[in-house]
């Protein structure tokens, strides 16, 4: 779903009258005003609306899937320190965070 700033100006007889937008495509948005190009990751379940995000944005950020979330985070951390961008990790809540939490902490080092 796109969002059209424009439709929502002016008056209104109730906030449903504007056009709604999911907090993970307004997530992607920014990523893409920050210059993020590459995010790593496992899709998962707890933030399908960011990979539906992800997916209008094609063209501007490339993603990479990777088969374990320890090495998403790895590779972000790589990502990060070689380039200079913003290393982005995606996994989802729970036992991906847990997995992905040694690589936060290299990226930390």
């Amino acid at each position: 779903m796109h969002h059209d700033p424009a439709s929502c100006a002016g008056d209104h007889e109730s906030p449903l009258d504007c056009a709604v937008r999911e907090g993970g495509h307004a997530l992607v948005e920014q990523l893409v005003a920050s210059g993020v190009t590459r995010v790593f990751g496992v899709p998962g379940e707890s933030y399908l609306s960011v990979i539906d995000g992800l997916y209008d944005h094609t063209d501007d950020i490339e993603i990479i899937v990777t088969r374990q979330e320890g090495g998403a985070a790895m590779a972000a951390a790589a990502h990060g320190a070689l380039t200079g961008e913003p290393g982005i990790c995606m996994v989802t809540r729970g036992p991906g965070a847990t997995n992905a939490s040694i690589g936060v902490h290299v990226a930390k080092q």
